[in-house]
């Protein structure tokens, strides 16, 4: 068995195909994981003005690079989770191709089988321990607890997962407690543009500077539209429009057909498809899974447990209800959002074309996928601070919201509320006003994104910004 397992490891421990070299082992490994998270997106020059038209082959940084390296330096398991094909493997590669150790994938198959029948051989290697795709043998999680019953020095293990950790049956979540979970995203815009963003830091530190600073803005809308239809998988960006759709396809039909199933027995697997594109036109609003399920032709308890597996598949999340022991009438219900606007565009089969119309239904249907997508750059920055509480959205039953509310460990919120308008009115302040008046002093900054030119402040505390803010670097 020993001498099968050196075998696989010589196999799947290769450099990767698009290696970073290593350096011989001489760095510590929090040193070898500084800088060394990168995706590669390859985009043909075509228009100067677009930046997601452009075609630049290289390596795009990604900022949650820094925060792993912190992780790895302070926590004996550090977990990547995240949609397939967003750049966790390439993390995991180069920290252990700079640490010469070996990576065990268990999408392998013959790596999988080893590793279940003996997984204590497996996570006893020279550290740090790689491990990709870890769900695929969840027996591995035991074995790695035995080991830290032992010895709980940081930096011990890196694994990675496309399913949500707390998504695995409880006799697998045998870590609970014992690892630190990073979420990773599609790209930012930020990262596609090659900026540091920083707006949502920013915000919460000083945020009449944010103000101060902003050139005007000079993105159109039709670009846009191109940015909320592209997002931020690298594999897509790299494609054309026509072929980017049929990449988008594939994607959704092998995470239906093969990571669903491998956490729960679907009895109806054929109503899945329908009932993502259903939750999918929903996405920006508040959650309705009762009409989801009519629409879908299944009973409520069913679409709700089809939910929660899109959810774990990284296709769909929920963003909770915030302050809901404000007021009496804050609403509780959680809204939901595709976790990428692209995969969500394709979807619901809009095209550029479709949303660039001025009807009242592509006007609609582009205010909901914008939303999704400025949301969800958001909470990419999020994911990359230290202090971080919560974050949600906020409405009440008389109509006013926020569409997210950002709230820091010592209590204060930054609030964005998202509009596809091109210049903003006071009916559009009238939430951030009302959360400003219920939290006080705790809000620090309300801010209406839209599709203008300017940055200006509207009333006490309370700004419009140009939504492309939220990719630029701010000084």
């Amino acid at each position: 068995m020993l001498g099968q397992a050196g075998r696989l490891q010589h196999r799947v421990g290769q450099a990767p195909e698009r290696g970073i070299p290593g350096d011989g082992g001489s760095k510590s490994l929090i040193t070898s994981a500084r800088n060394l998270w990168e995706a590669r997106l390859e985009i043909s020059e075509s228009s100067p003005d677009d930046a997601v038209s452009k075609r630049i082959t290289g390596l795009v940084p990604r900022r949650l690079g820094e925060v792993v390296r912190k992780r790895l330096g302070d926590e004996p398991v550090v977990a990547l989770q995240g949609p397939r094909t967003v750049g966790k493997s390439t993390l995991l590669r180069s920290v252990a191709s700079a640490n010469r150790v070996e990576v065990f994938d268990l999408d392998d198959l013959a790596t999988r089988a080893a590793v279940a029948a003996d997984p204590a051989l497996f996570v006893a290697g020279p550290e740090p321990v790689c491990i990709d795709e870890y769900q695929k043998a969840p027996a591995v999680l035991d074995a790695i607890k035995a080991e830290l019953n032992v010895d709980l020095r940081p930096g011990r293990f890196l694994i990675t997962g496309s399913t949500r950790y707390d998504a695995l049956p409880a006799a697998a979540q045998a870590l609970t407690g014992r690892l630190h979970i990073v979420t990773i995203y599609p790209l930012s815009q930020g990262e596609i543009a090659r900026t540091h963003e920083n707006l949502v830091a920013m915000l919460f530190d000083d945020p009449d500077r944010v103000v101060a600073r902003a050139a005007p803005s000079e993105t159109t809308r039709l670009q846009y539209i191109e940015r909320v239809t592209a997002g931020g998988f690298p594999v897509a960006l790299a494609r054309s429009d026509t072929t980017r759709g049929r990449w988008f396809d594939d994607y959704v039909a092998l995470t239906l057909e093969r990571d669903v199933p491998e956490l729960a027995n679907i009895r109806r697997r054929g109503q899945l498809p329908r009932l993502l594109q259903r939750l999918a036109g929903q996405t920006a609003q508040v959650l309705n899974v009762s009409k989801a399920a009519t629409e879908s032709r299944m009973d409520d308890d069913t679409a709700e447990t089809y939910l929660r597996l899109l959810e774990a598949v990284f296709l769909l999340q929920r963003l909770p209800a915030w302050g809901t022991t404000l007021r009496a009438r804050a609403a509780a219900k959680p809204k939901i959002h595709a976790v990428d606007s692209g995969v969500a565009a394709r979807l619901l089969r809009l095209t550029p074309a479709k949303l660039a119309r001025l009807d009242p239904t592509s006007l609609t249907q582009f205010g909901h996928l914008l939303e999704t997508f400025a949301v969800c750059e958001a909470i990419k920055q999020v994911t990359w601070l230290d202090g971080i509480a919560g974050c949600g959205h906020w409405r009440t039953h008389d109509g006013d919201e926020a569409d997210l509310v950002i709230e820091r460990e010592d209590g204060s919120i930054v609030a964005l509320e998202v509009k596809s308008a091109s210049r903003v009115t006071g009916d559009d302040l009238k939430g951030l006003r009302k959360l400003r008046e219920a939290t006080g002093a705790a809000f620090i900054a309300g801010v209406v994104l839209y599709l203008g030119e300017r940055s200006y402040s509207y009333d006490d505390r309370l700004h419009a910004m140009p939504v492309d803010r939220l990719w630029m670097e701010i000084g």
